[in-house]
């Protein structure tokens, strides 16, 4: 049925929204005399989407934005030693155990015995090619592309590099916006599979939602089954 599997990679393959969750809370609580918890997350989100097109995705550009958000809310108040706590939280970040989900580990192996597999990620270079090594899954896949973006555009590109019809192509991630919708208006198929936590840059409308042809699990231990159900159509 197909002739590449994608997946994507954080919070489909490993948890990782859920460190910049409890960085952005210790973040918050470092401005707490100066502001309220909600407009310090407009003011950090605001930063986020303005420095996406220099910094890019990832830890970096996250760091890079709570500093300067840091340095406006203060009024440059806030001091050395606090910026090198931020400094040091994206550290932790960037050394943080790679926690795979639930089914993870077999349903890869699984899939891997019976598909060529691809991780398509999206973020900082040398942070996510440490991630697919420390996961312990990089031999399972045949080839990992990170790419500053997930679009109808780099998808396309994507499978004429790899020489893939869309209609042999199935990707596999919690995002509609970056794993699901640009690959169903290619031809392609996708599997939607939600996480508990979603970025606010990553959610969609209830009209974007209804765009293309997708299929959801609750997790990626039902993917054989639904891989065998495709087999039998």
């Amino acid at each position: 049925m197909f002739d590449l599997i994608a997946f994507d990679a954080d919070d489909t393959l490993w948890h990782t929204e859920e460190l910049y969750v409890g960085t952005q809370d210790r973040f918050k609580q470092l401005l707490a005399p100066y502001h309220s918890a909600e407009w310090i997350d407009q003011k950090l989100y605001a930063t986020e989407m303005r420095n996406l097109r220099v910094f890019g995705y990832g830890v970096k550009g996250f760091a890079l934005s709570m500093i300067e958000t840091a340095i406006e809310l203060t009024e440059g108040r806030i001091s050395g030693a606090e910026i090198q706590g931020l400094i040091d939280l994206a550290r932790e970040m960037l050394a943080a155990d790679v926690r795979l989900l639930d089914h993870v580990a077999e349903t890869v192996a699984a899939l891997a015995e019976r598909y060529p597999l691809m991780i398509i990620t999206k973020g900082d270079l040398f942070d996510q090619e440490t991630k697919v090594a420390r996961s312990g899954l990089g031999p399972l896949f045949k080839h990992v592309e990170i790419v500053s973006d997930k679009t109808e555009a780099s998808y396309a590109a994507l499978l004429a590099r790899h020489q893939v019809a869309p209609e042999r192509f199935l990707m596999v991630g919690n995002s509609l916006r970056s794993d699901v919708l640009p690959v169903v208006k290619l031809g392609a198929k996708a599997v939607h599979i939600p996480y508990h936590l979603t970025w606010a840059h990553e959610l969609i409308s209830e009209t974007q939602v209804g765009e293309g042809r997708y299929l959801t699990l609750d997790h990626v231990g039902l993917l054989p089954a639904l891989l065998e159900e495709f087999g039998q159509t």
